[in-house]
């Protein structure tokens, strides 16, 4: 209750102090991008009930000549890479935490089709709700391995508190002012995931 009470007070005063930067980002994205200025994406939640979660669009949807989108890096426009390094990108999930379906701090809900790749120690992940940013965000962000940041998700559901919270919190405001960890080498953010290397939920 502590930890809810928390994130709505702190996710409506951000969004009131931050509502001109977010009209500003919402502007330059329809003039250089075009609309929709915010899209959405379903992903597991607490115990991996799916919901909706919203991010301001940073790539166009440029397709091939057979009709499917481009490599993610050909995508990404220049003023998306600069709302990415300083993660305005993430301001739209102020609604999702007011919702209750995020927290402002806990391991990243990530796409749908992981969770049948997850082993059982991965999954753990989802025993607690999802966050805008977590302990593997300020350990490494999209620099580290997946299974390095899986690792950091479990270890914060099982040391969780609200003085880790707002520890993490602290750090990833540092992490925005430097820049760390936006990308994973080779790729505009991160690779997918295709499965832990040394397990399969399936053998």
């Amino acid at each position: 209750m502590v930890k809810r009470l928390f994130d709505m007070i702190a996710a409506l005063c951000l969004l009131i102090v931050l509502a001109p930067i977010i009209l500003l980002t919402a502007i330059i994205i329809r003039i250089t991008i075009g609309s929709p200025v915010v899209f959405k994406q379903q992903r597991p939640g607490l115990r991996g009930k799916p919901f909706f979660i919203y991010k301001f669009r940073t790539m166009t949807d440029e397709c091939d000549s057979e009709g499917n989108l481009l490599p993610d890096e050909k995508r990404l426009t220049q003023y998306g890479k600069i709302i990415r390094k300083i993660s305005l990108d993430e301001l739209p999930q102020l609604w999702n935490v007011l919702k209750g379906e995020l927290s402002l701090v806990g391991p990243r809900p990530l796409l749908m089709e992981y969770l049948d790749k997850y082993t059982p120690e991965q999954a753990r992940r989802h025993d607690v709700k999802p966050g805008i940013t977590g302990w593997a965000q300020v350990n490494g962000r999209n620099a580290i391995s997946w299974e390095e940041k899986f690792k950091l998700d479990v270890w914060y559901v099982d040391h969780y508190s609200f003085i880790l919270d707002i520890k993490i919190l602290c750090l990833t405001v540092w992490k925005v002012i430097k820049k760390d960890g936006i990308t994973h080498q080779g790729h505009a953010s991160m690779s997918k995931f295709e499965g832990s290397k040394h397990f399969s939920n399936h053998g």
